[in-house]
Order: C-alpha cells, then sequence, then structure tokens
C-alpha cells in the first residue's frame, strides 16, 4: 500500500484518507475515489489529496477483518458486518467465555496492521454481548501479514461456554438470634444470582443449625429435582467437619474442597451428593457484591468442572475487595451506556380518516403503538418515553402495564418538533444517546434495535446512528446526548433530519436486510401490506 498525498490527477481509484467537503457533499474518509468524486473535488478547488492507493496482493481493510473473523468465529458466537475495517464477535446465548489469551496475543505480534481486542478471560456474556472486536488499523493488509495471521487464528480460541438452566436447591439453617430479615435478604439475593445465571430456585428449606436437620433438608431438595444444593449457614463454616459439611457427608456426600483463594469467599466448601454439587456458602453470599461464589456458580452453570485445581487457580484475579472487577448481568447495565428510546405518538394522524393508525389493532387485537413499545422493551432498552398529545388517554390505555413514562405534548398541533421537544426535555440525565422511534412503526425488530445500539460509539466518531435499506435512510436513529441543544431549536414540521447533513462525519450509516425500517403506515393504503 502507498500512503501520500497525490494531486488530484493521480488519485482515481485511491482511498481517500481524511474526510473532505466539497462543494455540497461530504466525501468521508474511506471512500473510493471515482470518476465523479475526483470531479467533485476538483470544481470545490481541491488539488490534492492524502490518500492510499493499494498493491494488487493487499487485502482491503473490511475485506481482511472479515476473512479473521470468520476464522475465529465458533458455536453461540455470530460476526458483525465489516465496516471502517472492523468486525465484531457478538454473543449469541449467555454463558461463560474462555479466550486462549496466548494465541490473541501472538496474533497481535504479527503486525501493527491488525489488532484483536477481547473481553477477560472467563468473562459471564449475555446474548448480544460483544465478546472480541477485529480491526485493521490502516487502509489495506499486506498478502504475507494476512497469511501469518490466518495461519496463527482458530475457532479454538473462543470458547462459549452456555448456561444451562439448573433447578437450585437452598437450605438456610437458623439460630434464634439471626433475624427473619437476614433469611429473607438472603433468599432474595441468592435468587437473584440464579436467576442471572438463567436458573431458577425451588422453594427454599428453613431448619435448624445442626446437622441432622440440614441433611434432611438436602434429602428432600434432592427428591424435588434439585440439580445444584446450596447451604446458608448460620454462622461461618471454620473447618471440614464443621455442621454445614457434616450434613453434606450425613446425606450420603462427601467434601470435595474447603477454601478458596478469593476474598471475600474464603470460607466456601464444595462437596458433592452423587452427581450433584453441594456447597455451604461462605457468609459473603448474603451480599449481592461479588464475591467467591460468583466465580463458582458461573462455571456450574456452564457445564465446566469445579474441582480442586479449578479452585485453586482462581487466586490470580481473586482480589475483589473494593472492586467492581468482573461484574454479573445485574451490574452490567451500570457500567455501559445508557440509551433512552423516545417514541413520538402525539400526532393527529389525519391522513388515517377516521381511524387513529397507532390504535389499529393486529388479528388478536394488540395496538400497533404496543407492537412498537414491545420491541423496544425485547431490545433491552430499560428508559422508554412515550410523548402523547392527540388521543392521549386511548395510547395510555393501549400500553397499560407496561413499564414507560409518557410524557405530554402540549404544543403537538403546532409540529413534528414540538413532539420532539418535549420528549427531549424529559430525558433523565444519565442518559448518553437517545432513540428517537416513530410510534408507526411496528415492523422493527428488536434485533434491528439492538443492532442499531450496538453501532453507537461517540469515542469512534459514531455519534449518530442510522439504519439504511438499499440506500434509503430509514427510522429509528440513534442520537449522541451532545446534540439535543440543536434538536432543541426544531420548530413546525421539522424532524431531526436536518441535522444529518451538518453532522454528516459522524453519522453512521447501519444497512438493515429488512425494510421495516422504512415502513410506516399512514393511510389505509398503507395497511395493505401490514402482516405483523
Amino acid at each position: 500500500m502507498q500512503f501520500a498525498e497525490f494531486p488530484l490527477e493521480d488519485a482515481q481509484g485511491a482511498i481517500l484518507a481524511h474526510t473532505r467537503r466539497a462543494g455540497g457533499a461530504v466525501l468521508k474518509k474511506g471512500t473510493t475515489l471515482d470518476a465523479a468524486a475526483i470531479t467533485r473535488l476538483r470544481d470545490a478547488g481541491i488539488t490534492r489529496v492524502f490518500a492510499a492507493k493499494l498493491a494488487a496482493t493487499d487485502l482491503t481493510e473490511n475485506d481482511s477483518a472479515d476473512r479473521v473473523a470468520a476464522l475465529l468465529t465458533t458455536q453461540g458466537l455470530r460476526r458483525s458486518p465489516a465496516s471502517t475495517g472492523r468486525v465484531n464477535l457478538i454473543a449469541e446465548k449467555a454463558g461463560l467465555m474462555h479466550i486462549n489469551a496466548s494465541a490473541i496475543n501472538l496474533i497481535n505480534q504479527i503486525d501493527e496492521a491488525l489488532t484483536i481486542a477481547t473481553l477477560p478471560h472467563a468473562s459471564i456474556v449475555a446474548p448480544g454481548d460483544m465478546v472480541a472486536t477485529i480491526k485493521v488499523i490502516p487502509f489495506a493488509v499486506a498478502e504475507a501479514v494476512q497469511n501469518a495471521v490466518e495461519a496463527a487464528a482458530n475457532s479454538g480460541i473462543f470458547t462459549l461456554n452456555p448456561f444451562q438452566s439448573l433447578k437450585i436447591g437452598l437450605v438456610l439453617s437458623e439460630m434464634g438470634a439471626l433475624k427473619p430479615s437476614v433469611i429473607d435478604g438472603t433468599i432474595d439475593v441468592t435468587r437473584s444470582r440464579i436467576t442471572d445465571l438463567g436458573g431458577t430456585l425451588l422453594p427454599p428449606r428453613i431448619c435448624q443449625h445442626d446437622t441432622a436437620s440440614i441433611s434432611e433438608a438436602l434429602t428432600q431438595l434432592s427428591a424435588e429435582g434439585a440439580e445444584l444444593l446450596l447451604i446458608a449457614a448460620a454462622s461461618a463454616t471454620v473447618d471440614r467437619a464443621d455442621i454445614g459439611p457434616a450434613a453434606i457427608v450425613a446425606a450420603g456426600g462427601e467434601i470435595t474442597h474447603f477454601g478458596m483463594p478469593v476474598d471475600p469467599g474464603n470460607l466456601i466448601c464444595m462437596g458433592r451428593i452423587g452427581a450433584i454439587h453441594a456447597i455451604v456458602l461462605p457468609g459473603c453470599a448474603r451480599s449481592p457484591k461479588l464475591n467467591g461464589i460468583d466465580f463458582v456458580l458461573s462455571r456450574i452453570f456452564a457445564g465446566l468442572p469445579v474441582g480442586r485445581a479449578e479452585i485453586t487457580a482462581m487466586g490470580v484475579g481473586g482480589l475483589l475487595k473494593d472492586t467492581e472487577a468482573r461484574p454479573l448481568p445485574r451490574a452490567r447495565a451500570h457500567a455501559t451506556k445508557h440509551v433512552a428510546a423516545l417514541v413520538l405518538a402525539a400526532g393527529a394522524s389525519s391522513r388515517m380518516g377516521a381511524q387513529h393508525k397507532l390504535l389499529i389493532t393486529d388479528a388478536v387485537g394488540k395496538p400497533m403503538i404496543a407492537h412498537t413499545v414491545d420491541h423496544l422493551r425485547a431490545a433491552g432498552i430499560a428508559s422508554i418515553l412515550v410523548v402523547t398529545g392527540h388521543r392521549e388517554a386511548e395510547i395510555r390505555a393501549a400500553l397499560v402495564g407496561r413499564d414507560l413514562r409518557f410524557v405530554n405534548a402540549h404544543r403537538h398541533a403546532e409540529g413534528l418538533a414540538e413532539s420532539l421537544k418535549a420528549g427531549l426535555a424529559a430525558l433523565p440525565d444519565d442518559v448518553a444517546g437517545v432513540l428517537v422511534c416513530l410510534g408507526d412503526m411496528p415492523l422493527v425488530a428488536a434485533d434491528t434495535l439492538r443492532r442499531i445500539i450496538a453501532a453507537y460509539d461517540p469515542d469512534e466518531g459514531r455519534s449518530i446512528v442510522v439504519p439504511t435499506h438499499q440506500g434509503q435512510f430509514g427510522n429509528p436513529v440513534l442520537w449522541d446526548r451532545s446534540f439535543i441543544p440543536e434538536m432543541m431549536q426544531l420548530s413546525g414540521d421539522q424532524g431531526a433530519r436536518a441535522l444529518l447533513r451538518r453532522h454528516a462525519e459522524l453519522v453512521a450509516e447501519l444497512v438493515i436486510d429488512s425494510d421495516g425500517i422504512l415502513r410506516d403506515f399512514d393511510t389505509p393504503e398503507s395497511l395493505a401490506g401490514l402482516n405483523w
């Protein structure tokens, strides 16, 4: 690849290195300069450009990244379309991610042109989580470099061990001094841990803190189909012969390991009753904060061994006090970008005649606006604001029982901009980005919404994400919070689309196969092809 400043007459076919404005057009970095682009630049008075010319054997950044990603993709992972030299590997299932760090390090040392970044080894992932990103730094990769990387890459580098849906039995022992609120809190925290991993908690057993009572409760839960047994003892376990471990032995089991090099979590006791793990929990397991039991449970749910070798290997990274390392799914939401959805549902629907388009129902009586909102919820968007105005009471009734906020646009009759501004003004302060949705787009699926959110990354210049289909811009559009002041200056029926041209360099276009992002339903004729 030759990177240089070229005169325009020598630049055709080269890849533009920097975004340039040419009259009313914006030629983005990475654009291949064809004859039309050269003409636009010349007409704008530009005579020279920084660009890259590829050698015959070079691979383009997208081809290179895609080929490496194809080799690394394994069961339970999917890869995103290549864009700007980047391909992401995405988890399709909840599970425990194992990553061969040595292999990744080897690949990253081959050449500076191609890099792979991953989550930490043994990370817990949920469906849709990014596991790794393959990024080509320059515009192209030399064939020799590509061959070397591909020789080192293989599908065994990543292993996603999906979580199994296990039934969990919990025994809680009590003594006179233990408050009932402690028992209730322990049950709630344990249930949360279990459900986060995809399991279910059988009705807990509360018994006296003695060997016979705990042993009997373990036997009962085993008979009810428990696939993992947990004991929350009234007092800390200090020895293999203590009451909790003794109860496991009395129930026909054995103790396999006592203690672990994880703090908090040192006083865990691992045992088995037949093929079923039986664990005496450390006292810290009563807290929702990350501790040793989380390491153990994630492996058990992933179907991985948890013996002496695995427990003793947890010491590196096992110092958890005063850290927020390796959060479980329930904590992950606080560490990621917070995107809210704004659903515009205040319009008069005048082109629909006597009907209100958002209240039109499907074959089972579900209104259109409910379809739109339910897709947003299924995409994992926690903050949903619905902007109402015309026939507000009926819109509210159509969405009854859903966890969302309503915002009344008192000036909605003055145009779309007033509805938009009313919703923006009501956004929570911690929102990083806002997905502006039309209420009459029931065909935009949850997976499409998740892809739009995943593409949003202001740090990489993707501050606005626009879904496209066959070259046409669609909806919804995701905007970084930094654009809200400009959006608040809009008026009449002017939507925020007017800002896209102004900020073309910050727009990421996301190609969507479905035409659902283009289809809204403003007229009775448009309903003819609606199949939801």
